[in-house]
């Protein structure tokens, strides 16, 4: 449960952090332009993200790990402050193309990147920290592009024609969603429901990648942007928790504004981990050695994993390997050689493994058990 100490940790985190963090949980601003600056621009281009709000869920055909019983999950939920809808998703996402933002987005801001048969797509961070989800349909597939701020974590899962919401509530300080087509409850990090019909049923996974946007888009030269035009009116030149570029306020500090479940302190809270989870476990390496080493091999339970740099975009990936004895890439200049060949991180012949980054505080807090690579 969420403990005295951390309520007044909230309340006396200082009158300007409060207020921020007001502006953000606040459901009342309404409909509006967007409220972004003005530009001379071409008009945004609408995609029709969200289609019906009700359909049928693709589940995947193997449910990840989930350490704790649902009745415990269930229990440790507690309010993140607004009501259901609170923080409202966007649903009908605009986008531009990325030659046209000029310099309303700064090389090194944070946005999270997600490519679906070639439709490379640009979600700014400065953006999602006010709506956490984003119904989307992304080279013909529709997927929740979703983002909790107080885990650092974002994440894509295939949704079919349903929508996904923010409940307002959080399990080990993340986003819980739910789907407006049973109204069942879906743990971000874990992307399993933990209750009602689908109880124990995981959804399929999308890989978002973080990244910077002069990464970003010198990768994708023709890729599309999501604008401010989300229908609210939100002030996206100022993230309510602080700043990434360079770090501050709540990302900087040790302490999280909820306590979770589960703690360690092997390693600073905030300290950026690329996880991966398989039906039968995690495994999770820091971002330095992975940047540093570039291929780390592991396991993720049974599933013997491997963890590689992206070089590009700064990120990971993270792969099955067939067997504990089949090798693993090695790295070389211009990207990794497998059997003889030579690939970019993100284009391995490897079966891929859901994984994300995430802070050190949140994955253990699901994984207690993981294996670490530090």
């Amino acid at each position: 449960m969420v403990s005295n100490r951390t309520r007044r940790r909230v309340l006396a985190s200082g009158g300007a952090t409060l207020a921020a963090l007001a502006g953000c949980l606040d459901a009342g601003s309404g409909e509006g332009d967007g409220g972004g600056a003005a530009t001379d621009s071409a008009p945004s281009t609408t995609d029709g993200g969200a289609g019906d709000a009700t359909g049928t869920l693709p589940l995947a055909s193997e449910s990840l790990v989930v350490e704790g019983s649902f009745a415990q999950l269930r229990d440790w939920v507690r309010s993140g402050g607004p009501p259901k809808d609170g923080i409202p998703s966007i649903d009908e996402p605009s986008f531009e193309p990325a030659g046209e933002v000029g310099d309303r987005i700064g090389g090194g801001d944070p946005v999270f990147s997600v490519v679906v048969d070639g439709d490379a797509r640009a979600y700014p961070q400065s953006i999602l920290v006010w709506h956490e989800v984003v119904n989307d349909t992304v080279g013909g597939d529709p997927i929740a592009v979703t983002y909790c701020p107080l885990t650092g974590t974002a994440i894509g899962y295939r949704r079919a024609g349903v929508e996904f919401g923010v409940s307002g509530n959080l399990l080990n300080s993340n986003l819980v969603m739910y789907d407006r087509g049973t109204d069942i409850r879906w743990p971000q990090v874990l992307g399993t429901a933990i209750e009602g019909e689908h109880e124990g049923r995981s959804l399929q996974h999308v890989p978002v990648r973080w990244t910077t946007w002069r990464r970003w888009r010198d990768a994708h030269p023709d890729g599309r942007v999501l604008t401010r035009d989300t229908g609210y009116v939100r002030d996206y030149d100022r993230d309510p928790y602080g700043t990434y570029n360079p770090r501050g306020g709540y990302y900087a500090r040790e302490s999280t504004l909820f306590d979770p479940q589960r703690a360690d302190n092997r390693h600073p809270a905030k300290d950026v981990f690329h996880g991966a989870r398989t039906p039968s476990g995690a495994s999770a390496v820091h971002g330095r050695l992975l940047r540093e080493q570039r291929v780390v091999s592991g396991t993720a339970g049974e599933v013997p994993v491997v963890f590689v740099h992206d070089d590009v975009l700064d990120t990971g990936h993270g792969y099955r390997l067939p067997s504990t004895d089949a090798p693993a890439p090695t790295a070389v200049d211009g990207g990794y050689r497998l059997d003889g060949e030579t690939y970019v991180a993100g284009d391995l012949p490897l079966e891929p493994v859901p994984s994300f980054d995430a802070m050190w505080f949140a994955w253990f807090a699901f994984y207690p058990s993981t294996e670490v690579h530090a």
